[in-house]
């Protein structure tokens, strides 16, 4: 019996010293994060040897360190397009967005049970003001040379609401470019709808599928030191050489597609059938014409950059490990921060062009009132 009792714990220690130098070597497994960024190599802490004769790591920073791996990274961080072109941006587009969704949400707060529409605007400002307030941090961030101060709880949350938001403004537009396209195009489709069930429906499953599908942006390390430089990067530089990293960017590049370009095609074909239904109308729609082209001009010029540099950006870092277009997605990345402080006005635009409600000639030559 005190054999086998001296064999177990034998047996125990051994299997505690391999756990502890597994765990040491091991650690650059624990860094899985989005291939969204530049790359670069995980400096491993070093293993020291304990009063006990067992392995343990040595103690390591507030952030686990990269090497970085390109030139174009380093002149990236240090020039003025990331820590001052970019931050810029950001804080003209803050000034003017909060307060125009802050008013256009208190304005439409008491008419979501009156107008179907309502909810669906009352979802964009909503996401609209969140991806506005996320850009404080990242202005803040850039503004201090890429220097995250704010820990990594923080840093995984910014991170989580700015591509969230993103996403569910672009999603959210393009419901509402649906709503439109039913109620001119089809109108008495539209007319026998449960309108505000649906577009209750739609905001509440567009907020859940990407709030759900943000969950890797909070589990994984987002902060990483960079000795080079001296600073902790925010998401802006991921070791993605690192294990799970493949799954990742599959995964990225799937939530690319549905949350950015799938959108960007709806709202073109919607629009495009509204502008060609008024077009043949026998009625005045010259007004609702022109304001529907620019709401469709200006997504386009908002949307399509960083959709299409997001999804080329992936493909890169897959088939040639190439990470060049980074810098140029996050100037992309501006203009749909640009879309979110501009939609306000957009909204105001599109109310006044048709008076909140379009007419269509149906019934025997009767007028019939289409709230859209």
């Amino acid at each position: 019996m005190g054999k086998l009792l001296l064999f177990f714990l034998g047996f125990a220690l051994c299997l505690q010293v391999s756990l502890q130098q597994e765990g040491c070597k091991g650690r650059k497994a624990k860094a899985r994060a989005p291939p969204r960024t530049f790359k670069a190599d995980l400096v491993k802490a070093p293993c020291v040897l304990s009063q006990s004769g067992t392995q343990q790591p040595a103690s390591s920073p507030s952030a686990p360190k990269l090497q970085l791996l390109s030139n174009s990274t380093v002149a990236y961080l240090r020039g003025p397009l990331s820590t001052r072109v970019i931050p810029i941006i950001y804080i003209l587009v803050i000034a003017v967005g909060i307060p125009a969704n802050a008013a256009i949400l208190c304005a439409l707060v008491t008419k979501v049970r009156k107008v179907s529409s309502a909810i669906l605007y009352c979802s964009l400002a909503l996401s609209d003001l969140l991806l506005l307030l996320s850009l404080t941090f990242k202005a803040h961030y850039h503004l201090h040379g890429n220097n995250w101060g704010l820990g990594e709880a923080a840093c995984r949350v910014v991170t989580a609401c700015f591509y969230g938001n993103l996403y569910c403004s672009a999603q959210t537009l393009a419901c509402i470019s649906v709503k439109r396209y039913l109620a001119v195009v089809h109108p008495f489709l539209y007319k026998r709808l449960p309108k505000r069930t649906l577009c209750a429906g739609a905001c509440l499953a567009v907020w859940v599928v990407f709030g759900i599908a943000l969950v890797p942006e909070l589990i994984v390390q987002q902060s990483y030191e960079l000795s080079q430089l001296g600073v902790i990067t925010c998401h802006d530089v991921l070791p993605l050489r690192e294990s799970s990293h493949v799954f990742l960017l599959y995964y990225n590049l799937v939530l690319t597609l549905l949350g950015l370009l799938v959108p960007l095609v709806i709202t073109v074909v919607c629009y495009v059938q509204i502008v060609r239904e008024l077009s043949h109308s026998h009625h005045d729609w010259d007004m609702y014409i022109k304001a529907s082209s620019l709401v469709l001009v200006i997504f386009l010029l908002c949307f399509t950059p960083a959709g299409v540099l997001h999804f080329i950006h992936y493909v890169h870092l897959f088939v040639a490990d190439n990470d060049s277009l980074y810098m140029h997605f996050n100037l992309a990345v501006c203009l749909c921060c640009l879309h979110s402080c501009l939609d306000p006005f957009l909204f105001q635009i599109m109310s006044r062009s048709s008076g909140s409600s379009l007419y269509f000639r149906v019934l025997k030559g009767r007028l019939q009132r289409i709230s859209t």
